[in-house]
């Protein structure tokens, strides 16, 4: 997996960034279209993405919206394009952070150690059996990997890093699904389900997704 895909089709811009972030010790890729940066995160993955908004044919904000699709890979937009609808815009489809250009290298640096120092200083999470991978997004149980939808990989993130406290419905579904989703707070119910088949002895008998009734669950170590 590469560390950062840079998205920018000015070619000066574009070199400057992969060089002096190589020289920083990441691995770079450069893709100078939206259609290309898209082909190759599918295909590849990284662990950030450096996004221009003014690319030919596919734009940054569509790019932004397809990876948050499927991914919650951190995104770093960096445009030209100061106005504030413009930032909300960014902001509201998923990017971690909206940087104007003309940008400080130095700063850049340091949002970018920060976003990886956050994300994935530790990369593991362990509970009884259970082990789920922050940074290549596989759950092993028993020591065997277990497939995940998105939201079910996300859910189960949100529990373990919780692990002990009592969280209501409404906290995970926003947290999940977000204050601004158009599904319904049964959706979490049913994917509590699933996810109570995946990683529990008996599901009808959960030991670590536990139901706290009138208000919502609780992780355990089981």
């Amino acid at each position: 997996m590469t560390d950062i895909l840079i998205i920018e089709d000015n070619k000066e811009i574009a070199d400057i960034l992969c060089d002096f972030l190589r020289v920083e010790g990441y691995s770079v890729k450069v893709c100078d279209t939206g259609e290309q940066g898209i082909i190759f995160f599918e295909q590849e993955k990284a662990k950030l993405v450096i996004l221009d908004i003014m690319l030919p044919n596919i734009d940054g904000f569509s790019v932004c919206k397809k990876i948050r699709e499927h991914s919650n890979t951190p995104i770093l937009i960096i445009s030209a394009k100061t106005e504030k609808e413009d930032k909300l815009s960014g902001l509201i489809l998923g990017a971690d952070d909206y940087i104007e250009k003309p940008f400080d290298i130095d700063i850049l640096t340091a949002k970018i150690q920060g976003i990886f120092k956050r994300r994935y200083q530790s990369s593991e999470l362990v509970s009884g059996d259970i082990r789920l991978d922050k940074q290549r997004r596989i759950v092993y149980r028993k020591g065997k990997t277990i497939t995940m939808t998105v939201k079910e990989f996300d859910l189960l993130q949100f529990f373990m890093e919780n692990s002990g406290k009592t969280l209501s419905k409404e906290l995970i579904f926003n947290k999940i699904w977000g204050f601004d989703s158009f599904s319904e707070l049964q959706t979490l119910t049913v994917h509590i389900k699933w996810l109570r088949e995946k990683i529990e002895e008996q599901p009808k008998a959960p030991k670590h997704i536990l139901t706290v009734w009138g208000v919502g669950y609780r992780f355990e170590e089981g």
